[in-house]
């Protein structure tokens, strides 16, 4: 499975970072970003169009998607 949210798409991010140094040696950091990707159930119920396809099934969103999951259930 690879670490891409089904709803928002969100996917891994590469951020390159240079050290500011006097010398000509100036190494440049590259990191990559995660999606924080969780389990959750879609509730059947749900009425938003983005989570149409996975009512009812147990999904790995990103934690912004489970954010405005839980908020829709008040």
């Amino acid at each position: 499975m690879s670490r891409v949210c089904p709803i928002c798409q969100k996917r891994p991010q590469v951020f390159v970072g240079l050290n500011k140094l006097r010398g000509k040696y100036n190494p440049s950091t590259k990191r990559k970003r995660k999606p924080n990707l969780q389990w959750a159930q879609i509730p059947v119920e749900e009425k938003r169009k983005a989570y149409d396809k996975f009512k009812g099934k147990r999904v790995k969103i990103c934690a912004k998607c489970l954010k405005t999951l839980s908020k829709s259930k008040q």
